[in-house]
């Protein structure tokens, strides 16, 4: 554990794969963006890898102040001890108060490895970030400025807030699009601090020989209209009524994670708590109840249609349009009137 510093900046871990940032560094620049400016402290992004430094202008566009960039050439692919002892050596050095990660393999491998070496207290998973007062109930001390994190628990029926009062820095991990990706401003700069990290063979435990990644067959997050699938649809056959319905509106197909685990779909189109957070303009769910875990992953949709038989289903609590009906009489009624309007 490191002194506690509450002035220091707050972090937001840069992750890159391959030379490009994954989005959910930007978005959480957005939040790290609120986060510091209600301290009244700097934006940092800490950026690791090997001939990454032009990555720095894109994460002052999208709001750091400063980037502490840590090249070596053991960081050029990602192993979680070189990362871990590179980014433990950063914090320990510049001593921030918070450090954000993204939910994503990495950052879910990564950060847990950081905070136990800092011993650090870390909440995994997190749907919201905010700066708070609160009260430590064992020795009634009041500890301003702290970290609300903040995340659905107990199988997502409640949500906590979880303060740490004693552990620095404060982490999170949050989960990926649940923030806001922000407008780059191209007219902002930052100060890049490059930084030397103690790394040697002995370090790296896993020698990679090849590397090969399949790319994904499915863009939601990037996608404008979204077209799920739940258990209500009953066979891969009906997903195929969806597709039909998605490719007439321009959007992508989407599924709860019931539609997925019954085969009907692969994982790749999989919507909620252990799938993708997706917030499109137009978010059409077909034969989907509604469960807590699938709302967690699509209720900052600014539009939700629901087609359901059951009148009673909780996903109607949620939508702006229902329609209670057979998705096999109403889908494709919709299909012809979007065709009817191309």
């Amino acid at each position: 554990m490191i002194e506690v510093n509450r002035n220091g900046d707050v972090w937001v871990f840069a992750q890159q794969d391959n030379g490009k940032l994954n989005d959910v560094s930007l978005e959480l620049l957005s939040k790290g963006r609120e986060l510091a400016d209600q301290l009244k402290v700097p934006l940092a992004a800490a950026l690791l890898g090997q001939d990454v430094e032009p990555l720095a202008q894109s994460l002052f566009h999208h709001g750091a102040d400063k980037v502490y960039l840590a090249e070596h050439n053991l960081l050029e692919t990602y192993q979680a001890n070189t990362y871990a002892k590179a980014l433990c050596e950063l914090i320990t050095r510049h001593k921030p108060q918070i450090v954000i990660y993204g939910a994503t393999p990495r950052g879910r491998d990564l950060a847990p490895r950081v905070a136990s070496a800092m011993k650090a207290g870390l909440t995994a998973d997190c749907t919201d970030l905010d700066i708070g007062d609160n009260t430590d109930p064992s020795t009634k001390v009041t500890h301003k400025n702290l970290l609300l994190q903040i995340r659905p628990a107990f199988g997502g029926n409640i949500i906590a807030t979880i303060v740490n009062y004693d552990r620095w820095p404060q982490m999170a991990t949050v989960r990926a699009g649940v923030m806001p990706m922000p407008t780059p401003d191209t007219s902002r700069n930052g100060s890049v601090v490059k930084e030397k990290v103690e790394l040697e063979l002995a370090d790296v435990l896993i020698q990679v020989i090849e590397k090969s990644q399949r790319e994904k067959r499915v863009n939601l997050k990037g996608s404008r209209i979204i077209v799920s699938g739940g258990a209500g649809v009953g066979s891969p056959e009906g997903f195929g009524l969806l597709r039909e319905l998605a490719n007439a509106l321009g959007g992508e197909v989407g599924a709860s994670r019931a539609a997925v685990d019954s085969g009907f779909i692969d994982k790749d189109h999989q919507v909620g708590q252990t799938g993708t957070t997706v917030r499109p303009a137009l978010y059409i769910a077909v034969g989907i109840s509604g469960a807590i875990q699938h709302r967690a992953g699509m209720q900052e949709s600014a539009k939700v249609l629901a087609v359901n038989t059951d009148p009673d289903a909780p996903i109607f609590s949620i939508a702006h349009y229902g329609i209670v009906g057979d998705y096999r009489e109403v889908v494709p009624k919709l299909i012809k009137a979007v065709k009817a309007r191309a």
